[in-house]
């Protein structure tokens, strides 16, 4: 006999799977694009001093698609992510060990300029942080001139950058008005603007709704999906609804007691409906997490 439990787990994987492959009919399958792999990760592990946090995670994201990274607080999700883009290394005792090619070329081959690196590797973090000190178009505009870039039009890539994060239409009267004077999905979207600015060829998403509402979620949603056709991202999220809405591919981390490691990836559909591993399945449904 079925319990009341057993239902709600079952009703609940199979709205998410449903959610899945419905978002999926519009996107992309891998390989068929002209851009490729844009980035791999390569036997990534990583410690904090003594503490090994990842354990051989190793993964493609082709251009044009959405990833998303799931699991429970502390597999590794978020550092797996900063070592995508060379930001792990910022925090002290920290060390990691693989490869995370661009282009087919490792960004942590000696030599490399790790600025270039994060022009192409954009982020956009879990709390918006626009420059408080700056106007709207300011904080879009900032990076090109911390990156020393020279644009013919500022005004045009002003537009089309604030035009692609989905703010335009609410900010184009008051683009001097300073950054922290918009609502947090605002300054969020704001944030993409100014990653967008510098012409990343990916996108790194660290949770960036968990700290708002429902509307200004949407619309962050809706920015991703928009974005995907013409760039990778990846995007850390703790919310099983928004993982089957915006992305092409899941993968799901687990710690277990041990360093993260990556339990299985595969196509949102097939995660959230017809997971090869028992653990994802129970995480999705809600059984743990």
């Amino acid at each position: 006999m079925t319990s009341e439990k057993e239902n709600g787990e079952n009703a609940m994987e199979s709205a998410l799977s449903s959610v899945a492959n419905s978002a999926a009919q519009s996107r992309r399958t891998p390989g068929t694009q002209a851009m490729g792999v844009g980035l791999e990760a390569r036997g990534i592990h990583a410690w904090f001093g003594d503490k090994h946090v990842l354990d051989d995670i190793s993964l493609d994201f082709w251009s044009g698609t959405v990833t998303a990274l799931i699991g429970p607080s502390g597999c590794g999700k978020s550092t797996f992510i900063r070592t995508l883009n060379r930001m792990h290394e910022f925090i002290p005792t920290a060390a990691m060990a693989g490869e995370v090619l661009l282009d087919g070329k490792d960004i942590y081959a000696p030599g490399v300029d790790v600025t270039k690196i994060r022009l192409k590797v954009g982020m956009v973090f879990q709390k918006p942080n626009p420059f408080p000190s700056m106007t709207i178009a300011e904080n879009v505009l900032a990076g090109l001139k911390l990156a020393q870039i020279k644009v013919d039009n500022k005004d045009e890539l002003l537009e089309e950058c604030l035009e692609r994060a989905g703010l335009w239409n609410e900010v184009k009267d008051r683009l001097d008005a300073y950054g922290g004077s918009l609502s947090g999905g605002q300054q969020q979207r704001l944030c993409i603007a100014r990653s967008l600015a510098v012409r990343p060829q990916v996108l790194l998403m660290d949770e960036p709704c968990s700290a708002l509402d429902p509307g200004s979620t949407l619309k962050i949603e809706e920015t991703i999906s928009q974005l995907s056709s013409s760039m990778t991202i990846i995007i850390v999220t703790h919310n099983m609804q928004q993982a089957a809405r915006v992305s092409d591919y899941t993968a799901f981390f687990l710690s277990d007691g041990g360093p993260g490691s990556m339990i299985e990836v595969g196509p949102t559909g097939e995660i959230f409906g017809r997971p090869k591993d028992k653990r994802t399945e129970n995480y999705v449904t809600g059984r743990f997490g």
